[in-house]
């Protein structure tokens, strides 16, 4: 799509291509970013549980939680690799970018952990009871 300030870019609109687009960032993200993927399985594995269970909500929060978590992961990593091809030498305020965004993501991962550690001790009542 025609990007009109910059004035670059192919004119139209190319969902498939925008697509691929996205595809091919998420794959390379669990691919390389270990943080990422083992996200991606650990969330993939509860989710397939509350699937086989029927458990919609548990699954549904799950998804909400995971989305949230990579999502913030994502925008982490991208800032993180925009500061060090900026920037290659130490730089103070490169540095508090980089808590900052290191913070969100905090805060993202622990919102998926109490929601990974609630659907794990549901689970395992269901199992024991």
């Amino acid at each position: 799509m025609r990007n009109k300030f910059l004035g670059q870019g192919e004119y139209g609109y190319h969902p498939i291509r925008k697509i691929k687009v996205c595809l091919s960032g998420l794959h390379y993200a669990i691919r390389y970013d270990f943080s990422v993927a083992y996200k991606v399985y650990l969330s993939l594995l509860m989710v397939l549980v509350c699937f086989f269970f029927r458990q919609w909500v548990d699954f549904f929060l799950i998804m909400a939680a995971t989305s949230l978590v990579l999502i913030a992961e994502m925008f982490n990593s991208a800032i993180e690799a925009l500061c060090d091809f900026i920037e290659t030498n130490e730089n103070h305020k490169i540095k508090v970018i980089k808590d900052i965004s290191a913070a969100a993501t905090g805060i993202a991962i622990l919102l998926w952990v109490v929601v990974l550690a609630v659907e794990i001790t549901n689970f395992w009542n269901i199992f024991h009871s």
